[in-house]
């Protein structure tokens, strides 16, 4: 299951490659050291090796970062989140909670100038076009400024963002290749976009208060690629399969309402954790009473 997850993040992986040119490369390699020799440390006191789960770990954590983040803070949040998301619960399969998404969000809570301004626009060289600094889609429509965000551009991923979350049309065919091959839950990604989809609907027809147009906004941010491969979890999703649609409900919703109403101009990261923390009592309330 976790090198179907490697090799439908690999297309991704290349693509940001193309994008953003080889710093991704240089942090991988400092990411994945981390990451491993942390793993490493913990399961040999329990005369444990290491699992294939901390490379989909890394990798995951490598494309959730923005292009410009400093290695040294990729490295605290990448052994924080293998540390305490993942090695203090007892190691693979007892983790409560996403250590991928564990790491990202202690950096960017603890770091948040170098997260939040990290971003670069797309370099093309035989475009001639140099990468600059940039805001993200959804910092722009946040703004208002609707007529600078293009619908074509952010399908295919030619915007500022983290490395990972631009491609949006490898990351629709990566999500086909894992629910054909029943690698992840196709109940947690339907209800985790569907739900986001329609709530970003609702505020944008009614036009609320802080609300964004709908198909910039679900194309904007990491949504499509935190649905696909971070709220299908297996670990920290909750076991029975009814629940998913429940809780993917809730980080669909948590997103949103975050986004919109929250100082964040994202809330996927937030969002994950927070439905990590109702998956086991999901699961606790889809078990069936015995009548004696």
């Amino acid at each position: 299951m976790m090198r179907r997850v490697l090799y439908a993040l690999t297309p991704i992986y290349v693509y940001s490659l193309f994008l953003f040119g080889i710093r991704i490369i240089l942090l991988s390699i400092v990411i994945f050291i981390s990451g491993i020799l942390t793993e490493y440390i913990m399961e040999k006191r329990r005369n444990k090796k290491v699992s294939e789960a901390v490379l989909v770990t890394c990798m995951i954590y490598t494309l959730s970062l923005p292009p410009e983040v400093p290695w040294w803070i990729a490295s605290i949040g990448i052994i924080f989140g293998v540390l305490f998301g993942k090695e203090v619960y007892g190691g693979f399969g007892r983790n409560v909670f996403n250590p991928a998404i564990t790491g990202r969000l202690f950096i960017y809570i603890t770091f948040p100038t170098y997260m939040t301004s990290g971003w670069i626009f797309p370099h093309f060289p035989y475009l001639n076009l140099d990468t600059t600094t940039s805001a993200t889609p959804l910092a722009i429509l946040r703004e208002g400024n609707l007529n600078l965000i293009s619908l074509k551009s952010l399908f295919f991923g030619i915007r500022s963002g983290s490395f990972g979350e631009t491609a949006v049309f490898l990351i629709t065919l990566s999500a086909i290749y894992l629910i054909v091959t029943k690698t992840a839950s196709w109940r947690i990604m339907l209800s985790t976009f569907t739900s986001a989809f329609f709530l970003t609907f609702l505020l944008d027809i009614f036009n609320f208060s802080s609300s964004l147009p709908t198909l910039p906004a679900i194309l904007s941010g990491s949504l499509i690629f935190v649905s696909v491969f971070i709220a299908t979890d297996p670990i920290t999703a909750p076991k029975n399969a009814k629940m998913h649609f429940v809780y993917g409900i809730i980080i669909g919703i948590s997103t949103v309402v975050i986004r919109t109403f929250s100082l964040f101009s994202e809330g996927t990261s937030f969002a994950i954790l927070l439905g990590n923390t109702f998956a086991p009592f999901l699961d606790e309330l889809s078990k069936k009473r015995v009548n004696k």
